[in-house]
């Protein structure tokens, strides 16, 4: 990425710190669905599996806006 500009630069760096946090968030909610599982509140487990899902989501979006960012005039 030699080639990016500095505001461009700062762009990729900030989707790449946004990716990394919501990926840490989505594996966060695959863990409390485990727990809400255990509690036996198997509502509150579905929903947070699809905030995981949706959460999957968004990283893969973050991503692809990454890789257009990185190509010589995107």
């Amino acid at each position: 990425m030699g080639g990016l500009s500095e505001e461009r630069l700062r762009l990729v760096k900030l989707i790449e710190h946004w990716a990394h946090h919501n990926d840490e968030h989505g594996g966060r909610f695959k863990e409390a669905a485990a727990e809400a599982d255990g509690m036996g509140v198997g509502g509150a487990a579905e929903e947070l599996r699809r905030a995981a899902a949706e959460s999957d989501k968004v990283s893969r979006h973050l991503l692809k806006a990454l890789k257009i960012l990185g190509e010589v005039g995107g």
